[in-house]
């Protein structure tokens, strides 16, 4: 036994000599961070409430507009045959969104509305919503930009040919890695790392761009980073003026930076909670508008005389073609800009989704959107749907099934 317990420790010990040896010959330090909060925490990805091990730049609120609550609000129940599942994949958060009010809504593990969790992925669809906003108002000139205009790095070579819808449409053709469980690759380089574009930058576009897709977290964090530079403000200080406080947001984000007073992870890491979250879900139901609101005006007939008419409008917060393009298929069947599109009996379903299972599904004949968050998913899959192949998350099947069975009629 005590052979045993010297052969352990000795091999703990040989182990952390070696990883401390890699650490410092590659300065790849952000894997002391990453090990301490995966491995000797006891898992292997990250956690879905961890955003306070991070610098966090908040995007705040202006007036609150709480969701009206449905009258037939909770009365649905989830399936008996789908509990087991949802508890398997461990479901923190389920909302329902119809005809813009708040239909069902049911939290566990002690989440509640106000429990702040990561978006992960999601964040790349806000990102992208950011972009469409920017050239709505001229700061980007159109998609067909090119990176170099914003980031003199990208210059020379094949480099040079890189605009960003191809990094919308994750169609780049950069040397990136997308392995989550690899500490040497991109993703973990970058949600650890004190610096993001250092190590964003040294990656080069090894193949032409615009041909194939390949999905990359580095290409999203690259779009954030030429917002950033078209906009002259943060990126949680623009989703702060032109997305959380027009859609009337009850509560503050937490978009994680790579340092205090540094960049935001643009691909992930969008800190809020299941029902402002439903937010943007609706914000693309409704084609980019929110905030309807009446006006009384006043008009003079030709006799003189005042009358008084009452008029209402929309917001218009992200252009209609934008909304249309995001959610429309671009170099595959299930991807547009950084948004995801799955079918499912029937419906046409844009949606968001992240890490660990989260999800804001659009269901527009439906007037539904669902929002669940967790701590884990089901392994993506390829599914053939009418013909075509989807990538999709077979866990996300649940939610949907769930949904439409409770409030879909």
């Amino acid at each position: 036994m005590k052979k045993v317990f010297k052969f352990i420790v000795a091999l703990l010990f040989i182990i952390i000599v070696t990883v401390n040896f890699v650490i410092l010959f590659t300065g790849r330090f952000y894997m002391y961070k990453t090990l301490a909060n995966t491995v000797f925490k006891g898992r292997l990805s990250p956690a879905i409430d961890e955003y306070g091990i991070f610098s966090n730049n908040i995007v705040g609120t202006g007036t609150a507009r709480p969701w009206p609550v449905a009258k037939g609000y909770n009365k649905g129940v989830i399936p008996d045959s789908l509990v087991p599942q949802f508890k398997k994949m461990k479901t923190v958060a389920f909302v329902v969104i119809k005809n813009d009010s708040l239909l069902h809504e049911q939290y566990w593990d002690g989440y509640s509305d106000t429990s702040h969790s990561n978006s992960f992925s999601m964040g790349k669809s806000i990102t992208s919503i950011l972009c469409g906003i920017a050239i709505a108002e001229g700061k980007i000139k159109s998609v067909d930009e090119k990176v170099s205009d914003f980031i003199p790095q990208y210059k020379e070579g094949m480099d040079s040919l890189l605009t960003l819808k191809d990094l919308l449409e994750m169609g780049s053709g950069i040397n990136f890695g997308e392995n989550y469980i690899s500490p040497f690759s991109y993703p973990a380089e970058a949600y650890y790392s004190s610096d993001v574009m250092e190590y964003t930058l040294k990656y080069k576009v090894t193949e032409k761009p615009g041909t194939e897709w390949k999905y990359l977290s580095g290409n999203t964090q690259l779009l954030g980073y030429c917002i950033t530079k078209a906009t002259g403000k943060s990126l949680s200080e623009y989703a702060t003026e032109k997305l959380w406080k027009p859609l009337g947001a009850e509560h503050p984000a937490y978009w994680s930076t790579d340092h205090k007073g540094g960049l935001e992870k643009a691909y992930c890491c969008f800190n809020s909670n299941a029902r402002d979250f439903a937010r943007i879900g609706q914000l693309y139901l409704d084609s980019g508008r929110c905030n309807y609101h009446k006006t009384i005006d006043s008009v003079s007939d030709s006799m003189g005389n005042t009358k008084y008419v009452m008029t209402g409008g929309y917001d218009q917060i992200v252009p209609v073609a934008w909304v249309a393009a995001s959610t429309t298929p671009k170099l595959v069947a299930y991807y547009g800009y950084q948004w995801w599109i799955l079918k499912f009996e029937g419906h046409t379903i844009p949606y968001c989704r992240g890490l660990q299972g989260q999800y804001i599904f659009v269901i527009p004949d439906k007037k539904m959107v669902v929002v669940r968050l967790g701590a884990k998913r089901e392994v993506v899959a390829m599914e053939q749907i009418d013909g075509k192949e989807y990538n999709i998350p077979t866990d996300a099947f649940i939610y949907l099934k769930a949904a439409l069975s409770m409030y879909g009629k």
